[in-house]
């Protein structure tokens, strides 16, 4: 069984929200399923680090929710800043259930066992203005992200973290994430969100203090699912 990542869907099967308007995007949906359904097996994971779909209730993504589970594997998903459909963990997995969709599962204040690896995460935030709003949700973030990483380590699992928003940018280090991260000696972090070629070339691909980070938002994997079974593994040594 293999494991996969991309973040960054913007599905938008149900509601008017072309993302082909914008460079790289054409054909993204179909793009999507050819490469996802070429390279994912059915007994494949596939963690899905936020902007899932574009609707704005669960009842508008419920295509975009189709799309995903006609897809080969079992899907991770976690909440991006689009995903304006992200109600509380129970109503969206009892919305799930009534609709079977049940290769879609939830990473919200808790974690998944992939072959003794813990696949941890939340959606993190970023801090450019000091606004005090911003300030409580970033905290808020880490604390999440603090309680995923406590989840894996409770069950003896090796934690990978998956974050929407990436704790380093450039120059930039969102700090009470990064924090997280350090202080749980994570080896691997994976980042969606940025997106557009300015972006992309700012992005932190490598080694930063450590950690192994790595951009997966799709039009970055050029919409192709990145396998990182081998990766990962590395993170029990």
């Amino acid at each position: 069984m293999s494991l996969f990542v991309i973040a960054d869907l913007h599905l938008s099967t149900s509601v008017n929200k072309p993302m082909d308007i914008f460079g790289g995007w054409d054909n993204y949906t179909e793009r999507l399923k050819e490469n996802w359904q070429r390279l994912v097996k059915p007994e494949d994971t596939v963690v899905i680090p936020g902007d899932i779909s574009w609707g704005m209730n669960l009842e508008q993504s419920r295509s975009d929710f189709e799309f995903i589970h006609s897809l080969n594997g079992k899907k991770i998903i976690s909440k991006g800043n689009h995903d304006y459909f992200w109600t509380s963990k129970k109503k969206m997995e009892d919305f799930f259930a009534a609709n079977g969709f049940d290769t879609l599962n939830i990473m919200h204040n808790n974690c998944f066992d992939y072959e003794g690896i813990g696949i941890c995460g939340s959606r993190g935030w970023i801090n450019e203005t000091g606004n005090p709003d911003d300030v409580k949700v970033l905290k808020r973030e880490a604390q999440r992200l603090e309680v995923s990483i406590d989840c894996a380590e409770k069950q003896g699992l090796a934690p990978v973290v998956f974050l929407h928003y990436p704790p380093v940018f450039a120059e930039s280090v969102n700090l009470e994430i990064f924090d997280v991260l350090i202080r749980h000696k994570i080896k691997y972090c994976f980042y969606g969100h940025l997106h557009g070629s300015v972006a992309h070339s700012k992005a932190v691909n490598g080694i930063y203090d450590g950690i192994q980070m790595r951009l997966i938002s799709a039009d970055y994997l050029q919409f192709v699912p990145l396998d990182i079974t081998e990766i990962v593994q590395n993170a029990k040594i």
